[in-house]
């Protein structure tokens, strides 16, 4: 039984007002809470160690898998999840993990999600990370996340982080064969003493295969953010890697991206910026009323969407 907590926690991580429809696997405090299977999505527990198998049918299309996560103080847990996306499909697949922590005990969610996105398949992959509770115990989240985009496959990444997470370190490694594409947004948001870091590799080793990456994030006061976004070109490929901060207080912030050719038709870019807000952007909004809290907030919003 879901608790108010719970249902809350639910709404900032998957979206959800009440259990979703079609296929899900809800896990709260180490244990499952609830799951459903469709005729297409299979969720089948693993015998070897924490975690599921989630099989999705070739040709299941505009279907849905949720995943979320509960976590409470005093909670360390770590899952395995594989996904396998049927060829010819197209299905989306939202996760997240969110802790309500009110205690002086630190709780920490660590994840491996490892996708085979096969012939011609599409996924989208959402990701939301959340923290809560007045307690003095650390909310910590390290999602690795493994990738592999078969020929004519695609896969879009949406990981969210904004609100209550200590502590964070994110992985993120995909393969790409040919005609296969990645789509990537992050968007990141640290304040007081919180700490981020997200290391994205992405290797394009098939012909013509694409891959575009936009990180967005915001740090204030004095937390730490660190990104490390890594892309390497084997063949004939296209790859984008644009990382945009907006740094604020005592912050610090810290962008590396690293593109590397070992093919004359591989075409790589990179683009990495730092900066505050701008003040006529501020000036502008004050002219129309707002406060320059209200001004900053709504500067911030539009940056993160």
């Amino acid at each position: 039984m879901l608790s108010a907590i719970d249902k809350k926690i639910l709404e900032e991580v998957a979206d959800l007002h009440e259990v979703p429809q079609g296929a899900y696997n809800i896990r709260r405090n180490g244990e499952g809470a609830g799951r459903n299977t469709t005729a297409n999505i299979d969720i089948v527990t693993k015998k070897d160690k924490p975690g599921i198998d989630v099989i999705i049918k070739p040709g299941t299309k505009g279907e849905s898998v949720h995943i979320p996560v509960i976590l409470s103080e005093g909670m360390d847990d770590m899952v395995y999840n594989t996904f396998e996306i049927g060829s010819d499909s197209d299905v989306i697949i939202v996760a997240g993990c969110g802790i309500h922590n009110s205690s002086s005990k630190k709780a920490q969610h660590d994840g491996i999600h490892e996708f085979f996105v096969r012939k011609g398949a599409k996924m989208k992959y959402v990701e939301k990370h959340y923290g809560e509770g007045d307690g003095s115990g650390e909310r910590i989240l390290n999602p690795k996340t493994i990738i592999e985009v078969e020929e004519g496959g695609v896969a879009e990444l949406e990981m969210i982080q904004i609100k209550g997470v200590d502590q964070t370190k994110r992985d993120t490694e995909v393969v790409l064969h040919k005609n296969a594409r990645l789509i990537v947004t992050e968007r990141l948001l640290t304040n007081a003493q919180q700490s981020a870091e997200s290391n994205i590799t992405v290797e394009l080793r098939g012909e013509d295969s694409t891959a575009q990456i936009l990180s967005r994030s915001v740090a204030q006061d004095d937390s730490k953010q660190l990104f490390h976004l890594n892309m390497r070109g084997y063949t004939k490929c296209r790859g984008h890697i644009q990382c945009d901060s907006i740094i604020m207080d005592k912050a610090q912030v810290s962008s590396i991206p690293e593109i590397t050719a070992f093919h004359s038709d591989a075409q790589l870019i990179h683009e990495a910026a730092i900066g505050k807000i701008a003040s006529e952007q501020l000036t502008k909004l004050m002219t129309l009323g707002l406060t320059e809290k209200e001004a900053e907030d709504t500067i911030l919003q539009g940056f993160l969407k």
